[in-house]
């Protein structure tokens, strides 16, 4: 490594140190190099903070395969290595500082991407709480883990991770599978396929023949339903259409051509035999090593400066939803430990995150997820949902939870999970509260918190106006009025001051077992909701009587075989799809049997003053579908009138019963969000904002 003589001893330590040092006895430090390609200015100022700046760029970085805090990266040792035995990556990222430094609080905060996307890039101009953030002084830092998104726009960021190779250079094959899942008739999909992975870089199969072993193509309507092979001969690896190059088409290993074509009516299952496995956990460590970098180092291996060194005392990441999956993953497989023996996070918020992320398997698929319209047996099932180092899995005999290495390692973070509606019903989220078999409440670790948003569902803002109705695709009008987004935004400030200040945040918010709060989904007992319309575009639209189908996607034990290491969802699948074993128990949150709102968790505004019941669940209209919608609440309203409730018959409490007037509306709303403010799951000016929108509903005369 060869580092710029400008450089003091004291910084060649540093950069050395968060390079990548120590560890595993290798005699060659891993290099770490910064290029900063843009630096703009970013619209604003922020209290005495002032004014920010937003920088673009690369981290270039090597991993050494020698180095036991390396050990767990599945194909690591299969992996390329320059002239120094490391392994290289590169991994894209983007920064909002302040321009002085000096006014910076010292948190750096990391956001990880969802899918390459930045989901959460501060944006005061839409949405002016976020600068809360900045006026407190954070650095944000986004930076890329998973190496299959492709470069598809400047905002999408990736890391180049390496591709495994055989040791004499051939390619590896092996077993992989993709659900084609089309949206409507269509003569080809794309690979890699999957509700969410669709976008991502594919696994280009070993052989166009999709005549030999380990081939296959099935279909079915529902994703329990019995697999239908598809023959041979009525599909193709290749690219087609209806019209100019119909079926077989031409060949091309990243499309799928269907004699045809695919009918939505149907989920497909594709498993054939992949080659050249990307090492894709290989972003875990680069995470680790980029984060480490701008917390403690001076300067990088070609000595350019660490534009926030000496300035950062605390840092914390935060993940929403695949990518709060992610940063669970990265705890639970023990990257929080840095290559120096420090934590790289000292607070961690997975955000509507249930599951773990397949982002360290042979032939992973980070991106994908097991949601709706897919056989529940996807990848990032097998790892613990339970979050206690003693955790003891009953059904499969398994010790351990997410924070057992890090325990082990003195270097578990202060950790809070956020979990909304849709986690408990298709993200199977009650095992990280419960036992196995659903009987008891899990004694969680003195190091984490768990917030259940109330009658929420997984993504969105709330409010009447993001409701939206499309009957035949769904029952019943689409999204909760509901919504977690104020709650996130006053817990994160509530883990930094756990991290920062050792200030003891609220008390973890969850349904539980014992006060019957937390419940099998056939406990559960709604009000009629019936006799009410649906407003758009001056088009009223019938919404059926509430019916309640007690649909849930269940959580099963599963074997990829032998090479799997399914407790660190680790290994190589051989088995796809997976054998299935006993159930898990999944248990949901209670309803209010008057207004149909769930009756633990935080409760927000919209739970405590509601216009009608936000359920954290829709239902699939489409004939023949038998399935939840995906990620997807629902919202019914009340009735404005008492002789407009009775007379249709719904049992649940009018507007007018509720709040009499308008200012009783407001008046509702204002001891809510002050009562939230009170217990720190709502800043104050999010508050204001609530009272000033119940002001100009027009709720009520």
């Amino acid at each position: 490594m060869h580092f710029g003589t400008t450089l003091s001893a004291l910084a060649v330590a540093a950069a050395l140190t968060a390079c990548g040092g120590g560890g595993g006895g290798s005699a060659t430090t891993p290099a770490l190099k910064l290029n900063i390609t843009a630096t703009e200015d970013f619209a604003g100022s922020y209290g005495s903070v002032g004014a920010y700046e937003k920088l673009t760029g690369t981290i270039a970085g090597e991993v050494d395969p020698k180095d036991a805090k390396n050990a767990i990266i599945q194909d690591l040792a299969l992996a390329p290595v320059n002239s120094r035995g490391m392994v290289e990556y590169q991994a894209d990222l983007v920064m909002l500082k302040p321009k002085d430094m000096t006014k910076a609080s010292g948190v750096l905060r990391y956001d990880a991407p969802n899918r390459g996307n930045i989901l959460t890039m501060v944006n005061p101009s839409a949405t002016p709480s976020d600068a809360v953030f900045l006026e407190r002084g954070y650095v944000m830092l986004y930076s890329a883990w998973q190496g299959d998104v492709p470069k598809s726009s400047p905002a999408r960021l990736t890391v180049t991770v390496p591709v495994a190779k055989n040791a004499d250079g051939s390619s590896i094959t092996g077993t992989y599978r993709s659900e084609l899942i089309p949206a409507s008739a269509t003569a080809v999909m794309t690979l890699p396929g999957g509700v969410f992975n669709g976008t991502m870089i594919p696994y280009a199969p070993a052989s166009l023949d999709n005549t030999l072993p380990g081939y296959s193509l099935t279909r079915r309507v529902n994703g329990d339903d019995p697999r239908v092979p598809v023959p041979a001969s009525d599909w193709k690896f290749a690219d087609c259409n209806t019209t100019t190059n119909p079926f077989p088409g031409t060949a091309d290993g990243s499309k799928v051509c269907l004699k045809g074509g695919f009918d939505p009516q149907y989920l497909y299952e594709l498993v054939y035999v992949a080659k050249d496995p990307k090492v894709m956990g290989v972003g875990l460590a680069a995470l680790r090593d980029t984060v480490s970098f701008f917390r403690k180092a001076s300067a990088d291996a070609s000595g350019t400066a660490n534009p926030l060194a000496g300035r950062i005392t605390n840092v914390i990441g935060q993940g929403t939803s695949q990518s709060g999956n992610a940063m669970k993953t990265f705890l639970h497989l023990g990257f929080n430990q840095a290559l120096d023996g420090g934590k790289v996070f000292d607070g961690l918020y997975a955000h509507v995150a249930a599951r773990q992320t397949n982002v360290n398997t042979r032939f992973a698929v980070p991106g994908g997820g097991g949601a709706i319209r897919t056989d529940h047996t996807a990848f990032g099932q097998t790892a613990p949902r339970a979050l206690d180092k003693d955790y003891v899995d009953p059904l499969t005999g398994r010790k351990g939870g997410v924070m057992t290495r890090c325990a082990a390692t003195g270097t578990c973070p202060k950790f809070f999970l956020g979990l909304s509606g849709t986690e408990f019903w298709q993200l199977q989220g009650s095992p990280v509260l419960t036992n196995a078999t659903g009987t008891a409440d899990l004694v969680q670790p003195d190091n984490a918190r768990i917030y259940y948003y109330s009658s929420t569902q997984h993504g969105g803002n709330g409010g009447t106006a993001n409701i939206g109705y499309n009957p035949a695709a769904n029952v019943y009008p689409t999204g909760t009025v509901a919504h977690h987004t104020d709650t996130f935004r006053a817990l994160f400030i509530a883990l930094e001051d756990w991290v920062v200040r050792n200030t003891p945040p609220p008390a973890s918010q969850v349904p539980h077992i014992a006060d019957g709060t937390l419940v099998r989904p056939a406990a559960l007992t709604y009000p009629q909701m019936k006799g009410l319309t649906w407003a758009a575009s001056g088009v009223q639209t019938p919404i059926p009587a509430f019916d309640y189908l007690a649909r849930y996607n269940n959580y099963a034990v599963l074997d990829f075989g032998p090479q799997f290491i399914p407790q660190d969802e680790s290994g190589i699948a051989t088995i796809l799809p997976p054998k299935v074993g006993a159930d898990y128990a999944i248990l949901v949150p209670q309803v209010d049997a008057s207004t149909g709102l769930t009756r633990a968790g935080i409760r927000g505004v919209e739970v405590q003053a509601p216009l009608g019941t936000s359920i954290e669940y829709n239902y699939v209209a489409t004939p023949g579908i038998v399935d939840l919608t995906s990620l997807t609440g629902s919202y019914i309203p009340f009735h404005k009138t008492e002789a407009a409730r009775i007379a249709a018959g719904d049992t649940r409490p009018s507007l007018e019963s509720l709040y009499g007037s308008q200012a009783g509306y407001v008046a509702r709303v204002t001891a809510a969000a002050s009562s939230l403010v009170a217990q720190r799951f709502l800043l104050q000016r999010d508050a204001d904002l609530r009272v000033q929108q119940a002001a100009a509903a027009a709720v009520l005369p």
